[in-house]
């Protein structure tokens, strides 16, 4: 029995993408797939809509509908539609896997409190590769320490809508962890004017909108006499969809209710 994905998101950048990923993966099947109320995609067929030819599963607005016959949800979508999605989910039952950036600690905050009803897994990135320089970030600030200045810079398409990236958030939460400080006491988003001298221990967070770049993020640790960069390109999308099916396949085993990420999934942790 193939493992049945609700897509949500079904005319975003990342929901055609996770389409293409769930029908190339052996053992998966999709099992229905919804997009915001006035999408031009509604009634359609989806794999018309994401270039997979005809499918037979139209596109709807109703996830609750859809969770009737799926054993795991993949969510790219907003921060409000995700916990829409979530509180859906929790209702049913059905496992979640959350893509989406932007969330406040309000928002998370709520998504804690459903973790406890239903399994949830959230990454601001589900890159493998990325993952992976989230932990190279941890060990590197906790061998270099505070001597080496550590800065991360990242760049996205003119049509981002939340900044600084969430990836660029975790790489800062993964050396705050190393400093055993919290990030939102030690990230620097700004620098105008007159900023004196650079304090040791801070985290420097710059973002960049251009373009149609898909995500490019780079970790400096600046030293006296060297620097180490840890940098990570992301030339597709598919990378993003291919881990996010990886997680939903881990999450339906898990079964147990809980907040994950995909370190988890990694086995990173």
């Amino acid at each position: 029995m193939p493992i049945r994905v609700a897509i949500t998101g079904a005319s975003g950048r990342m929901g055609g993408r996770v389409a293409h990923a769930v029908r190339a993966t052996p053992g998966c099947a999709i099992a229905g797939a919804v997009d915001r109320p006035g999408s031009p995609v509604l009634g359609k067929d989806l794999g018309e809509a994401v270039g997979l030819g005809t499918l037979g599963i139209k596109v709807g607005d109703d996830l609750r509908k859809v969770l009737k016959k799926a054993d795991v949800i993949i969510d790219f979508t907003t921060p409000e539609a995700s916990l829409a999605h979530l509180q859906d989910a929790a209702r049913a039952d059905v496992p979640i896997v959350i893509g989406t950036t932007g969330f406040q600690e309000s928002h998370m905050k709520s998504i804690r409190a459903l973790s406890k009803k239903v399994p949830v897994l959230l990454s601001p990135n589900m890159s493998v590769a990325m993952n992976v320089l989230f932990r190279l970030a941890y060990d590197a600030a906790r061998i270099l320490g505070t001597e080496y200045d550590a800065e991360i810079v990242e760049m996205h398409h003119r049509m981002k809508i939340d900044a600084p990236s969430g990836t660029a958030l975790r790489l800062g939460q993964e050396v705050a962890r190393a400093y055993n400080e919290d990030l939102r006491k030690i990230a620097v988003l700004r620098r105008e004017g007159v900023t004196g001298e650079r304090p040791a221990g801070v985290i420097g967070i710059q973002a960049l909108r251009g373009g149609d770049v898909i995500g490019d993020h780079t970790l400096v640790f600046a030293g006296t006499g060297e620097r180490l960069e840890l940098t990570h390109r992301a030339g597709s999308r598919d990378n993003f969809a291919r881990g996010a099916v990886r997680a939903a396949q881990w999450l339906v085993k898990k079964k147990k209710a809980g907040l994950y990420d995909m370190f988890d999934v990694l086995g990173l942790k």
